[in-house]
């Protein structure tokens, strides 16, 4: 009798160990979702740390960028597998929080990357589009969530083409002004990442693409950001846009004036929830190199108003 209880006190042991084991190991999306957030905060404290110290500040910016990276690479790597080694998420979870404690001051051990090269600026365009936002007392203005932009891509994005994790460029077409400055001038660079893509097979109908953006670069400095695609607008055949664009309804719009409000709209794909872009009538997403993708903010954005 004594044998069978050891035997079942064992059994209720393993799968105890078991289950716990599973369970640490058991990233799940929200974990995902609140390593970003941290990653986002993180942006701020290192934007906090530039005003007192710019080189050290320029320091911890190479390394967050850095890890911006891996928490992309992370996300990607869950929804294509399914499955994420809770210590590979912990190792980039504690490097994350190591580095708002360093830029809070409260240490002086850094690590150090490579640091990232600055995109250029793009075509600037002369009327612009103004928003409120809160000055804060350490010298930033905010750009409040579901604040609007307009950006014109740098290159062609196809669904037949693009793989997950490719990154791409564009550049917002007008001034974004608050509180009497310019905060984001025309022709800032907004990085973005194609974070999902399923192209257009003979099985598959409706070919799909997803787009985020993670960063925005104004007079040389990088800002993390969370912003996703609400609309695609074709981008030819808009003439005298520097002169005309920013003067019509709504932050970060272009003008019904110039596209004919929804005639604008870029013809054979719908845009859905978190910036997925699907094609319709059996064809790739296709997004040509000038097409005017309109990003909202998803979470705010401190910008340095120190010049």
């Amino acid at each position: 009798m004594s044998c069978i209880r050891r035997a079942a006190l064992t059994a209720f042991f393993v799968i105890g160990l078991a289950t716990y084991v599973a369970a640490q190991g058991n990233v799940t999306p929200a974990d995902i979702q609140r390593l970003q957030d941290n990653v986002y905060q993180a942006g701020t404290d290192v934007s906090q740390a530039r005003t007192r110290d710019a080189a050290r500040g320029n320091q911890l910016q190479a390394e967050l960028d850095e890890l911006r990276e891996e928490v992309i690479y992370l996300k990607v790597k869950l929804r294509k597998e399914g499955t994420l080694v809770r210590s590979e998420y912990a190792d980039v979870r504690d490097r994350v929080e190591d580095l708002r404690t360093r830029a809070r001051g409260d240490t002086t051990n850094a690590y150090t990357p490579p640091p990232p090269s600055t995109p250029s600026r793009g075509q600037t365009a002369t009327r612009s589009t103004t928003t409120s936002t809160t000055t804060t007392p350490s010298g930033t203005a905010e750009i409040p969530v579901g604040t609007e932009l307009d950006v014109r891509l740098s290159a062609r994005l196809n669904s037949g083409t693009a793989a997950v994790e490719d990154r791409f460029e564009a550049t917002t077409l007008v001034d974004f002004n608050a509180s009497g400055r310019t905060l984001v001038p025309a022709g800032s660079v907004m990085r973005g990442v194609v974070t999902n893509v399923e192209p257009g097979t003979r099985t598959n109908r409706t070919a799909r693409m997803t787009l985020s953006f993670d960063q925005l670069t104004v007079n040389g400095r990088a800002y993390p950001i969370r912003a996703t695609v609400t609309q695609a607008i074709e981008g030819e055949g808009i003439k005298g846009e520097a002169g005309r664009v920013g003067t019509g309804a709504g932050v970060g719009a272009i003008i019904g004036g110039i596209l004919g409000g929804f005639k604008g709209a870029l013809a054979g794909i719908l845009i859905g929830a978190g910036g997925t872009i699907a094609a319709t009538e059996g064809r790739e997403v296709d997004l040509p190199a000038g097409s005017v993708l309109r990003v909202r903010i998803d979470a705010p954005v401190q910008i340095n108003t120190a010049r």
